[in-house]
């Protein structure tokens, strides 16, 4: 029996947790279909979500059947139709394992014995599926942190001392390409670097960066006395999922000393398919990694990875001494590797997902998608009504417009055609604006969604796409 104190849950733990299974039982079964529409908010959701705060307290159960109506009432990720935003798609293991997590509450950030084990564990299997070796790194609460931590890493190794002392007016460079991910000038912002330092080097005709573009920047630097820091590569663009040339950069970044790093937060999980790993050819030179297993690797939010290949700058770059935290016999705590100090197990998902599926189906889920983005490529190029981009996709993002004859301004139509079909809710999507055009931009990393999934942005794209326009006969 539970002890008398003032945060009783006020009901018996059975009959919390049952109605806490009876929702999530719920939620997954209705995950496993579209959504015919996005449903209204309630009255009575209406009318708590406008209270004070209260004074006194309500049943437990009462209070978990609201959450589960807020979180009923937002965008849910985890249905097959939801190919907006790269996210989550609530791997079921992954949901149970955050439970056990949430309810141990293990801080990481120092050594908590098995738990951070699992996290050690974890990072290795990470390596082994993409086939990179790992010598140290940590799991971070998305792509922001995980290029940050890298970054770090990077600043530490090629200006040693800058954490204490900063830049002392040296000039810098990163070099990324102009579709990388904008966390990584927030990172070098945050970093002291400043977002001056950012090279963004134009892309070549498969929309990775242009090598050559790359090596006329770093000789205009060097005649600057600017000193080269970083490459950061992107494995899978968020826009279109191109895979910058990793093995050329790593060439480059050897002949200047630089550091390597790939931010690999979408399209990594590509690496470890057969399919897809010759585009991710060098990826075993990259000093760094980073990684979110909360997208392609389908496990909740958030469960991103910072992967080293040598974990002394990692060290040098965030170690340090407390009176209350000591370190027996000179080895490093955990949060010597990280930037966070309170740290959720957030690696158990993870290392639960391999262990109940296996690397195999792991790969084989990414896989499926992979020929989902061909299937949508296909689907687009076949219909007169759509128009594709001119490469065929790298990997599970393809884009594609709404060219119905008779509408004036088909970028404004595609823009339209977006919200339309949100607000419909069949099919949720996200636009993209591709070289000043304006796209459908069709994103599969959720393992429910299959072919069906993909004929019907076709199908909804069309009949809502010709309700919207006016001129359309």
């Amino acid at each position: 029996m539970a002890k008398d104190h003032p945060l009783d849950l006020g009901v018996t733990r059975e009959a919390a947790l049952a109605r806490a299974a009876q929702i999530v039982e719920r939620a997954w079964q209705e995950f496993d279909h579209p959504r015919p529409s996005e449903p209204q908010q309630s009255a009575e959701l209406t009318e708590l979500l406008q209270r004070a705060l209260p004074a006194a307290g309500m049943d437990a159960v009462a209070g978990i059947d609201f959450v589960a109506d807020v979180l009923d009432n937002s965008w849910a990720q985890s249905r097959p139709r939801y190919l907006a935003f790269i996210g989550a798609s609530g791997l079921e293991v992954g949901v149970l394992a955050d439970m056990l997590v949430a309810a141990y509450d293990v801080n990481v950030c120092v050594d908590s014995k098995a738990a951070n084990r699992v996290e050690e564990q974890a990072l290795r299997w990470l390596g082994e599926y993409l086939g990179y070796p790992v010598d140290g790194g940590s799991f971070t609460s998305g792509g922001q942190v995980s290029n940050l931590t890298a970054l770090a890493a990077a600043r530490e190794r090629m200006f040693p001392g800058t954490r204490r002392t900063g830049m002392n007016g040296v000039r810098a460079a990163v070099y990324v390409s102009d579709e990388a991910h904008y966390s990584v000038r927030r990172a070098v912002e945050v970093l002291g670097l400043g977002s001056d330092s950012i090279r963004s080097i134009p892309i070549d005709s498969q929309r990775r960066m242009n090598v050559d573009a790359l090596r006329e920047r770093i000789a205009v630097d060097l005649a600057a006395r600017v000193r080269p820091m970083a490459i950061v590569a992107t494995g899978g663009t968020t826009l279109t999922g191109a895979v910058d040339p990793i093995n050329a950069l790593a060439d480059i970044a050897a002949d200047h000393g630089m550091w390597l790093h790939v931010d690999g937060a979408y399209g990594l999980p590509a690496a470890g398919t057969t399919q897809a790993r010759a585009l991710f050819a060098g990826l075993e030179r990259a000093d760094s990694l980073s990684i979110d297993a909360h997208k392609w690797l389908f496990v909740p939010k958030a469960c991103s990875a910072v992967l080293m290949k040598d974990h002394t700058p990692l060290a040098r770059a965030f170690s340090h001494n407390e009176a209350y935290m000591p370190h027996e016999d000179g080895a490093l705590n955990p949060v010597d590797m990280t930037l966070e100090y309170s740290r959720p197990a957030r690696a158990v998902k993870l290392w639960l997902a391999f262990l109940v599926y296996g690397a195999d189906r792991m790969r084989e889920a990414v896989a499926q998608h992979l020929e989902l983005a061909q299937l949508m490529y296909s689907l687009g190029q076949a219909d007169p009504e759509f128009e594709t981009l001119p490469n065929s996709p790298q990997l599970s993002i393809a884009p594609l417009r709404h060219v119905l004859p008779g509408c004036p301004d088909i970028n404004a139509h595609n823009m339209a055609l977006t919200f339309a079909m949100q607000r419909d809710g069949r099919v949720f999507i996200s636009p993209g604006q591709i070289d000043a055009t304006t796209y459908l931009r069709p994103c599969f990393v959720n393992y429910r969604t299959d072919e069906s999934d993909v004929r019907a942005v076709i199908d909804v794209a069309k009949e809502i796409g010709r309700s919207i326009c006016p001129a359309h006969e």
